[in-house]
């Protein structure tokens, strides 16, 4: 199939790498020019003649320039796979953008970081109507885990916010037990052995275990991606009329963090305001 992927960070990298590998023709774009395989400073070139575009990159604006400079390009029958992390708002707003050239849209977030992504585990979260779900599951089996459809536009982009507050406040609550307990001169032996018989222990524990006992803050996912979720997810929720008032606590911690210069480390690095 021929693909365009637009965007190598650490995540579409890997997509790449992978969908490369199994024979399809893929063409590469970054907004900052890089050595990789089939690259094309060129992003009009790049999606030229796309069955499928992925479009990974790291925020609403990011998106929005992405599509400013390919919706001349697009044609009917070309797919537009988008999945940034953004709102329930931009991912409606993107999608009538698209819609408007004869193309069609389809938000794909995901949950699972780098390691995932290479080992072909990331699960996708679809929102769009059935038939272009079902029209955009060839592109995505071979590098998914497992691809799960939300219902209409702008649920998966919601879900997706949800499940990144939740993975947010687990790892903030988990560096504030961990930092009581090292505290107390409890050592990180006891304290992981302990959590592994609690009930408490969960997925991001056991995937941010070594990094907090090697003090390893190298980004699986950096706090300024995970700091942008979080004030979508508050964006959101306000547009709902929810209050998320330990979410916006949490905000303010990563705000601190920002500032402190930790924008690009791993977000389980906050602990380093708690220390």
């Amino acid at each position: 199939m021929k693909i365009a992927v637009l965007g190598l960070g650490i995540i579409g990298s890997a997509w790449a790498k992978n969908l490369i590998a199994d024979g399809h023709e893929v063409r590469c774009w970054n907004r900052t020019p890089r050595e990789f395989p089939n690259f094309t400073p060129s992003i009009q070139e790049a999606v030229s003649g796309a069955e499928a575009i992925f479009i990974l990159v790291s925020d609403p604006a990011a998106v929005q320039s992405v599509l400013e400079q390919i919706l001349p390009e697009l044609r009917p029958g070309q797919l537009v796979i988008q999945s940034s992390t953004i709102s329930t708002e931009w991912t409606l707003k993107f999608a009538q953008m698209v819609h408007g050239t004869g193309a069609t849209f389809v938000e794909a977030p995901f949950t699972g970081g780098k390691l995932a992504a290479e080992k072909r585990q990331t699960v996708y979260y679809l929102g769009g109507d059935p038939d272009v779900v079902e029209r955009a599951r060839p592109f995505l089996k071979s590098i998914a885990g497992a691809v799960q459809h939300i219902g209409p536009l702008g649920t998966a982009s919601s879900l997706k916010l949800a499940m990144n507050l939740n993975i947010a406040g687990v790892a903030q609550t988990l560096c504030e037990s961990l930092t009581l307990c090292r505290a107390a001169g409890i050592s990180d032996d006891t304290y992981f052995e302990a959590l592994s018989r609690n009930s408490s222990r969960s997925g991001t524990s056991d995937q941010k275990e070594p990094k907090l006992r090697q003090r390893d803050y190298s980004p699986q996912f950096s706090l300024k991606h995970m700091g942008k979720d979080l004030r979508l997810a508050l964006e959101t929720a306000a547009s709902l009329s929810l209050t998320l008032e330990q979410t916006a606590h949490l905000k303010e911690a990563y705000d601190r963090g920002m500032k402190a210069g930790w924008k690009e480390d791993d977000f389980i690095g906050l602990i380093r305001g708690l220390e």
